[in-house]
């Protein structure tokens, strides 16, 4: 297998849900980034791209028809290059990158574009078809995040447990309590409100201009956090599940809009087209849990992936773990053998405070762990997360 390089990557800001970017179609928003990392890197011959790889987990309106084809065509890439959208739920992004990863260390392609991107301000509602003539039962179902379409016989043997109840589920069975899950949670607004404050996440941004009628505004920054929480604001909060359960609004990731690219190349192609190699990507792996305790798919993904490369946890300078609930957030860290407050874990906070675009999130945790070790001169960086129906992904990377 050959050393495949990430040499640039950018994103756009992360809107709130009805947000900044809510305006903006999927397939618009997924071309920005790549028209970005054009832009940046002039000296690449852009017909030589073998691949645009996106990740999208929604694809039921504007980011249908494969939205990774729609976005590069919009960027400006020409017509000869081909596009692929995957989806792997909250996930698809950073599959996106390793699949990207396996295509070149085996030879096949030399140089892609990788990353994700979600509009679930503008998921649409969908209805099925009739399932009778004159039937009178017709169903809307929302698109913009977990089950619909749901099969009986799934719902049977697995349940089909909605993303919050997971998360309560997790708290329930790993023993993790309300007053952690809110700890945790301070400490993403926190540690993203330091970060917003120094400029960290400036770096990693390509500003998004939103034409309106009256003319147009610039969104420039991460739109979800919530600097001004505090530990009191967010013990009122009320469980989403029940008066017995954990999970609130406050220790939960958002509902997000955004996009992310990233460049892939083989030495061969660095070379070729004058690019920087920044890290190498070491590898990738997934794995799968009970459907009811989707987030604790980091554990075994995570300890499957260490194991192939002849690693430990503890050998990674940065861990970006997706926040989708503090409850398996925690539960993920302390399986690990990681203090609830490791400072290498999300040292600039995570998608409670920064949001989760599903399809994004992924390619965004690799970017951020490589700018990270940019800024500290780390060496490892791992980035890891559950996915919908009882899965989780885990990717590394060593900078250069």
């Amino acid at each position: 297998m050959r050393d495949v390089f990430i040499c640039d990557a950018i994103r756009t800001p992360i809107g709130r849900f009805g947000g900044g970017l809510s305006t903006v179609r999927a397939d618009d928003l997924a071309a920005l980034p790549i028209k970005a990392l054009m832009e940046r890197n002039p000296s690449v011959n852009w017909s030589a791209v073998d691949e645009v790889f996106l990740g999208c987990a929604n694809q039921a309106g504007e980011d249908n028809r494969n939205v990774a084809r729609m976005a590069l065509l919009l960027a400006g890439l020409p017509e000869s290059i081909p596009g692929v959208t995957l989806n792997r739920l909250c996930a698809s992004g950073m599959d996106a990158i390793g699949t990207a990863f396996r295509a070149i260390a085996s030879g096949e392609m030399e140089l892609a574009i990788a990353g994700g991107v979600e509009s679930m301000s503008r998921a649409p509602f969908v209805m099925g078809k009739s399932d009778a003539a004159f039937s009178r039962n017709m169903k809307l179902e929302d698109t913009t995040i977990g089950w619909r379409f749901i099969n009986p016989l799934m719902k049977a043997r697995y349940g089909v447990d909605p993303m919050p109840q997971t998360a309560d589920n997790v708290a329930d069975d790993y023993k993790v309590s309300r007053a952690d899950q809110d700890a945790f949670a301070l400490r993403s607004q926190q540690r993203t409100a330091a970060a917003q404050a120094a400029g960290f996440f400036a770096e990693e941004i390509v500003p998004v201009r939103v034409a309106h009628k009256k003319g147009e505004t610039v969104v420039a920054q991460d739109e979800h956090p919530r600097a001004d929480t505090t530990l009191e604001a967010l013990a009122r909060l009320k469980p989403v599940n029940g008066p017995d359960k954990t999970i609130t609004a406050g220790n939960a990731s958002g509902v997000n809009d955004g996009a992310a690219a990233l460049i892939l190349a083989s030495g061969d192609a660095v070379k070729k087209h004058g690019l920087t190699a920044r890290a190498r990507v070491l590898g990738m792996a997934s794995a799968g849990v009970a459907p009811r305790v989707m987030g604790i798919g980091p554990v075994p993904a995570v300890r499957k992936l260490v194991e192939r490369l002849g690693l430990a946890v503890t050998d990674f300078d940065v861990i970006e773990l997706n926040e989708a609930f503090a409850s398996q957030g925690l539960a993920v860290l302390r399986e690990l053998g990681l203090a609830d407050d490791a400072p290498q874990v999300n040292p600039n906070g995570g998608a409670i405070a920064l949001g989760h675009p599903l399809g994004m999130s992924g390619a965004r945790l690799v970017l951020t762990a490589l700018h990270q070790l940019e800024k500290t001169g780390g060496s490892k960086g791992l980035a890891t997360m559950c996915v919908g129906v009882g899965q989780g992904l885990a990717l590394a990377i060593e900078r250069i």
